[in-house]
């Protein structure tokens, strides 16, 4: 099924779960996703959205880079990161979203963003 985060073709309250793995740095309107995200889900439904993050840092940056293959990949993921939130940029947006209790954390080269509805 094709649709868009914006505007998920699925009835509300329709799924226990969701997960998004690296895109939410294309997500034109993040706030409006995180909404979207929340109507499709049940009551104590979970979501888990992992993306890459802009402060990585440059060692993790460094290894990842030279790690990704094919090389071909890697100027999409240097600009990947570029589009990427930090966590403060992330909990800011969340407080304007339906997801306002999500927990947002960092690992060596990513973000993950969890909760409950």
């Amino acid at each position: 099924m094709l649709g868009s985060v914006l505007a998920l073709p699925f009835e509300d309250e329709s799924f226990d779960g969701v997960f998004s793995n690296g895109s939410l740095h294309e997500w034109e309107r993040p706030v409006k996703a995180f909404d979207e995200i929340y109507r499709v889900l049940r009551p104590g439904g979970r979501y888990c959205i992992t993306d890459l993050r802009r402060d990585a840092g440059a060692l993790p940056t460094a290894l990842v880079y030279h790690s990704t293959k094919p090389k071909a990949m890697r100027p999409g993921l240097l600009s990947s990161l570029q589009a990427a939130y930090t966590v403060a940029e992330l909990t800011e947006l969340l407080r304007n979203s339906a997801l306002c209790d999500a927990r947002v954390e960092a690992d060596f080269f990513g973000l993950c963003i969890t909760g409950q509805k």
